[in-house]
């Protein structure tokens, strides 16, 4: 059993995104220098995310720690892509067989079958992890597309029938399937979906036809959240935030374990502990300023806009309101004080000492001396404004204001923001992300405006950037997100944290070492 619990097993990551599953599998280390897990295949259509994922293969492709220096290179960008590639073909060679650029559906499932099976190498200890797109089933999306009459034959309905197909082909011992939250309690045709999902996981050749093989699998939950039942659906429901995640990302885990090889086994549980803070988790990041758009962006421009706020006007537009004076006091004290000189972006990197936390652990990296990703978006200056009333709202109350708190100067003048003041309606179109907490989930609409992600400091008046973002996911600081910034936003927001897949990595890889028959 000792040396069993030295093997690396194979990961399968199907609509993979950049990595973050992947990530967090590749990551765990057990007593020694070599990962657990490695990636076997990872399979994902979009380009970018694409990209991502197989620079992230070529690293990986290296021995754990020894990225080479020609990396932080590129990340410095005093080499291309092409030039880190042309140095290490052979690490190239092992990326461009391990990751595979094609849509997981009817039409290309003989490729996807016959390239597992190339890459699995007749291995019978290995992990088929990943999910289908959410879209269809968050609760936003649901939301946008109600009066939509195509929303229930909508195909993404029907993706993860590619990820049974899968189960069905290849039989994984173990398999990891990710969705949003809103899976508990979507339904297609008066049915619940996620009912269907259960019933299919369990008996997938069933469920796609096959007669006459009874593969089977259990499934389980990772949290110890008390919940009503064994078929309570909310066992599946992972709140990261308990599990040392500085982000409140609650997303649907379901674990399947073939029936044949580990009976009635009861995988273990994630362990909650604490999570950082938002500011524990960016606050060390240099502060930079937001650009202004629609106009020639400066810093004396930022300010001028910025300053042209009259917190004496605010404090009578809030009149009657209990926070109406510290507000007020806050703003002035803000544009007197604290508005000072910034840049758009910072290349300086900082690793924190003495970290309190372990996901910080997997964060940091010594090695690097280049800061990637951390740029301002613009603004305009009429949301620079409420950014900035909204942060300040933060320091003088400790809680994000809805509509309904915000002066009617700075109310946007949108067609139904009548309904959002009487919180019938989208009442936190500008919510900021409070210091002392996690934050709230970063999901793909980041990439759309920052107005869900205001950063808590007023004196930056901006929303988040780039690498915090992926910090607030527990992405490593040197994880280079390719394509233009609203491709890496959106490949962020959909991707699982990491430092959580490394949680689910150990529950795992302590199934798989139960299997004695390797090969």
């Amino acid at each position: 059993m000792i040396e069993s619990r030295r093997k690396t097993f194979p990961i399968v990551d199907v609509f993979a995104g950049p990595g973050g599953l992947g990530e967090g599998f590749t990551s765990y280390i057990e007593g020694s220098d070599i990962p657990r897990f490695h990636n076997a295949v990872s399979i994902e259509c979009d380009n970018y995310s694409f990209k991502t994922l197989h620079l992230r293969h070529f690293l990986r492709s290296f021995p754990h720690g020894e990225f080479p220096d020609e990396y932080y290179q590129y990340l410095r960008r005093e080499i291309t892509l092409s030039d880190l590639y042309g140095q290490f073909r052979q690490n190239k060679e092992l990326a461009d067989q391990s990751v595979l650029k094609i849509e997981l559906c009817k039409e290309n499932r003989k490729t996807v079958r016959d390239h597992i099976v190339e890459r699995l190498k007749g291995r019978n200890r290995w992990v088929l992890i990943g999910g289908p797109p959410c879209q269809a089933y968050s609760l936003v999306g649901r939301s946008r597309m109600k009066g939509d009459p195509n929303h229930e034959s909508d195909p993404r309905h029907k993706l993860y029938k590619e990820y049974l197909q899968i189960i069905a082909d290849h039989e994984p011992p173990v398999f990891v399937m990710e969705n949003v939250k809103g899976l508990l309690s979507a339904h297609v045709n008066g049915e619940f979906v996620l009912t269907k999902i259960l019933s299919d996981l369990k008996s997938p050749k069933s469920a796609q036809g096959i007669r006459g093989d009874a593969l089977g699998y259990t499934l389980h939950g990772l949290s110890e959240e008390n919940v009503s039942g064994q078929d309570d659906p909310k066992q599946f429901l992972v709140r990261s935030e308990k599990y040392g995640v500085p982000q409140a990302r609650h997303r649907v885990f379901i674990v399947g374990v073939r029936k044949d090889l580990f009976g009635n086994t009861h995988p273990d549980k994630l362990k909650p502990h604490k999570p950082p803070s938002v500011r524990e988790t960016i606050g060390d990041l240099p502060p930079i300023r937001s650009g202004v758009s629609r106009n020639i962006d400066s810093f004396t421009a930022w300010y001028n806009e910025i300053g042209t706020i009259n917190p004496s006007l605010i404090r009578t537009e809030l009149d009657g309101c209990e926070y109406a004076d510290v507000v007020a006091n806050e703003l002035r004290k803000n544009i007197e004080t604290k508005l000072q000189h910034l840049e758009r972006q910072s290349t300086e990197y900082r690793v924190a000492l003495n970290r309190e936390f372990a996901v910080f652990d997997e964060v940091y990296d010594t090695r690097l001396n280049f800061l990637e990703g951390h740029e301002t978006r613009s603004h305009m200056a009429s949301d620079l404004r409420r950014y900035f009333f909204a942060a300040s709202f933060v320091a003088a109350t400790g809680e994000s204001p809805k509509l309904a708190n915000f002066p009617r100067s700075l109310l946007p003048n949108h067609r139904n923001i009548s309904l959002g003041c009487e919180g019938k309606m989208f009442s936190d179109r500008f919510r900021v992300q409070l210091p002392d907490q996690p934050s709230t989930t970063i999901t793909s609409h980041i990439s759309k405006d920052g107005h869900y992600f205001i950063h808590y400091d007023a004196s930056q008046c901006r929303s988040l950037t780039v690498r915090e973002a992926a910090r607030l996911q527990t992405f490593p600081d040197n994880y280079k997100f390719e394509g233009p910034r609203t491709a890496q936003y959106h490949q962020i927001g959909n991707a699982v944290p990491p430092y959580l897949a490394q949680q689910i990595a150990v529950v795992v890889a302590g199934i798989l070492d139960r299997v004695t028959n390797e090969q």
